[in-house]
């Protein structure tokens, strides 16, 4: 999978995925590959952002309290991703629906893609355009979900996939607003 295919990957239910399946790479790859290089963006953003110009997302955060929030939302990124591929696997147990947690982490490793990318905006210092950047980011990322459930779990109703997406990214979003209070928290 390059990375040239993600934008046909929130489009299409075979474009990029049918490649996914075929590689079928390991837990552990997707992680080093994946997960740990990506999920490094939002913290440094958010570091980088709030010892700039901090006072446009928080007032009155010191640099130090804002190197500790994107240390901690670092940490929190990573447990986030087993996390919702547990509760994917959960999910698809309770359907009925026989895929393992492999297939699961897979997709939990690729659908946050588009958020970790949309913190790069963090680089101006506009707080519209960032809320609306990071928006954009989310619903791909749920798109993403969504076809990935259809495309990776082998799914042959797409309102089925829906309403398992629906779970699944009810849950992501709960940890997405978890994050996002580890931020303003800290």
């Amino acid at each position: 999978m390059s990375p040239s295919q993600m934008p046909k990957m929130i489009l299409s239910f075979h474009e990029g995925w049918d490649e996914l399946i075929r590689i079928h790479p390991s837990m552990t790859r997707m992680f080093a590959w994946v997960v740990l290089p990506l999920s490094l963006l939002p913290p440094a953003m958010i570091y980088y952002a709030g010892s700039n110009y901090g006072d446009i997302f928080s007032a009155g955060v010191s640099p130090s309290q804002w190197q500790t929030a994107a240390g901690v939302f670092f940490l929190a990124e990573l447990l986030t991703v087993p996390l919702i591929a547990w509760i994917m696997y959960l999910t698809c147990r309770l359907n009925d629906v026989a895929v393992d947690y492999h297939v699961c982490f897979t997709l939990a490793a690729i659908a946050p893609i588009p958020m970790w990318l949309s913190s790069l905006v963090l680089f101006i210092p506009n707080l519209l355009v960032c809320v609306i950047v990071g928006a954009l980011g989310l619903l791909a990322s749920l798109l993403i979900t969504y076809r990935g459930i259809f495309a990776l779990f082998r799914m042959h109703e797409e309102t089925r996939a829906m309403q398992m997406a629906t779970v699944v990214t009810g849950a992501g979003l709960l940890a997405w607003l978890v994050l996002m209070q580890i931020v303003l928290i800290h």
